[in-house]
């Protein structure tokens, strides 16, 4: 049930994709601002209430729901209850619409749409953005949302809680970014549990992702800039998805804030100018063709992620 609960939602997602504002994030969006306004007193042990007091307002519903139905053998209703969970914790579609346009924005040779697309986006500055730095920030942008929205949803939607692990995972993510990216909420010590608690939840996830990159793309220069290169991400779940997403498309990944794209040089390290090269990531710069690339890396990962699912739920029906 659980490989057909991931199709159909798939399916349904592909005919009437989600967005990204419809009421129910918008809910849980206004929830988690009311969080942070009522436990919000400057510790890091009120965030770790409010952390848990909504994971649990959303989560046990949710597994409550799920467990009634299997326990009075209501088999379609719970096969019916796990399609809306995983429809709603997918994000497969919601952005998907910039990245074609983008592409195809590029493909046309429109530097100027692609920049104001990009911008929309990314909320940042792409004003004399060239067509590589455009690329690059845009396949960032996919690699890194396609993990969050779809295979790490994958993967805790498996787990024994079912659904509620999808719920968890979205949410988790969620808290991780509304309580510590927007200006008034940096450096505050009531973001860090989320910060660190969506670590943990994300470490497998992440992971087996990168994994999934670089067994359909180039396993070998995947595996290489993930292993030399993805610590030197200030965030090292970003450093691994771009890492062994970009080696394995053989494109170069890294944003100009973080310090992977070349070793950072300390007083008691010898650099030989002539081998400077070999502390650069491998690959090319991207461009447009890139863009291309990303969308063949995605979507055999998901066909990979579909057929390893197939063959557990075949061994266990099987079993």
């Amino acid at each position: 049930m659980t490989f057909l609960s991931i199709l159909c939602a798939l399916l349904i997602e592909q005919l009437k994709p989600l967005r990204a504002d419809n009421p129910i994030y918008a809910e849980i969006k206004s929830l988690a601002m009311r969080m942070e306004t009522w436990f919000n007193a400057g510790h890091a042990s009120h965030g770790r209430m409010g952390w848990f007091l909504m994971l649990a307002m959303l989560m046990v519903p949710t597994a409550a729901i799920y467990w009634v139905l299997s326990y009075y053998k209501l088999t379609f209703v719970a096969f019916a209850w796990n399609i809306l969970i995983v429809y709603l914790t997918l994000g497969f579609r919601h952005y998907s619409h910039y990245f074609t346009s983008i592409q195809l924005a590029l493909s046309a040779g429109d530097e100027a749409a692609a920049r104001t697309l990009l911008a929309e986006w990314t909320k940042q500055d792409t004003v004399g953005m060239e067509v590589s730095e455009i690329s690059r920030i845009a396949v960032e942008k996919a690699l890194i949302t396609t993990h969050r929205n779809v295979f790490g949803v994958f993967f805790w939607f498996l787990m024994p809680i079912g659904p509620a692990g999808a719920v968890m995972y979205r949410v988790a993510e969620y808290l991780a970014r509304a309580w510590n990216e927007p200006e008034h909420m940096r450096n505050e010590a009531f973001g860090q549990f989320a910060e660190r608690a969506f670590y943990w939840i994300d470490w497998i996830p992440v992971r087996l992702t990168a994994v999934a990159f670089a067994v359909v793309g180039n396993f070998e220069d995947a595996i290489y800039a993930w292993r030399n290169f993805a610590h030197r991400w200030q965030n090292e779940a970003i450093g691994i998805i771009l890492t062994a997403g970009g080696g394995a498309m053989g494109v170069r990944l890294g944003t100009p804030a973080e310090t992977a794209a070349r070793v950072l040089v300390t007083p008691d390290m010898a650099v030989d100018d002539s081998d400077s090269e070999s502390d650069i990531l491998p690959g090319e710069e991207p461009g447009a063709r890139a863009l291309q690339s990303t969308v063949g890396l995605v979507w055999r990962a998901l066909l990979l992620w579909m057929l390893l699912l197939l063959l557990m739920s075949g061994a266990v029906w099987l079993g």
